[in-house]
């Protein structure tokens, strides 16, 4: 266990599928501009167990209460990798999957009414495979991701976006979550209001259902992006209930 630290919380930002952490580069910028610490590590994408695992590792090494906030997949991923952290002091969800015990990104997906982004998707094999690990994963079209993942975004920023998509191992898809570190830290969730990634409607749902503070947003799933401002603002919030 860890002792109490004086020190004010370092922010740890995890990526969703389709990008990498440069999504966080505004967010970074307002966060630091604050004299925040800020870390945004790589999320594998590769599957949720192994992902978490490696978020995990980066909050063992930081010496400070951290407020974890996590994009897309990457809410799956910290609500999983917060459950053995004792330093994790606050949740942000930026559009962003909740889940519950025994729940995987599908379920929550298939509960609600189809986002487009269900037909904007194809799988491809993988060119390498490792013994016991993903054989396929999932691609954005490039000619859809403009629309369907930041249609609030430039052309020149969505056309970079597409091209250097990373994709997202299909296992990570149907991995089912550990008991659910917002159960017991406090929450916050950022409603992306146009999203057409995950359905505007889950979003809320899971919110609600981790009693978090709602924060809505007038943006697209690349809320991190279009909307940096208003994210800094929810994670300051969070900050200071942590402190």
């Amino acid at each position: 266990m860890r002792t109490p630290s004086s020190s004010p919380p370092t922010v740890v930002l995890v990526h969703g599928a389709f990008t990498d952490a440069s999504s966080w580069a505004g967010v970074i910028g307002l966060l630091q501009a604050d004299g925040l610490a800020v870390r945004a590590p790589a999320n594998p994408l590769r599957g949720l167990t192994q992902d978490a695992a490696s978020v995990r590792s980066v909050l063992r090494d930081i010496d400070t209460p951290v407020v974890l906030v996590g994009h897309d997949y990457g809410g799956a991923v910290i609500t999983q990798a917060a459950t053995d952290a004792d330093n994790v002091v606050a949740l942000c969800y930026v559009a962003a999957f909740g889940l519950d015990a025994g729940e995987c990104v599908l379920d929550v997906m298939n509960r609600f009414a189809p986002a487009p982004v269900a037909d904007a998707t194809y799988t491809a094999a993988l060119p390498t495979r490792t013994p016991g690990g993903p054989d396929s994963e999932l691609y954005i079209r490039k000619e859809l991701f403009p629309q369907v993942y930041a249609a609030d975004l430039p052309p020149a920023a969505t056309e970079l976006m597409s091209v250097t998509q990373r994709p997202i191992a299909c296992d990570a898809l149907t991995g089912r979550s550990g008991p659910p570190a917002w159960a017991s830290v406090p929450s916050w969730y950022a409603i992306a209001d146009a999203d057409r990634i995950l359905n505007p409607t889950a979003q809320r749902f899971m919110a609600q259902r981790m009693a978090a503070t709602e924060h809505v947003l007038e943006g697209s799933h690349a809320v991190v992006l279009s909307q940096p401002d208003a994210v800094a603002a929810m994670i300051r919030e969070a900050v200071e209930q942590g402190r």
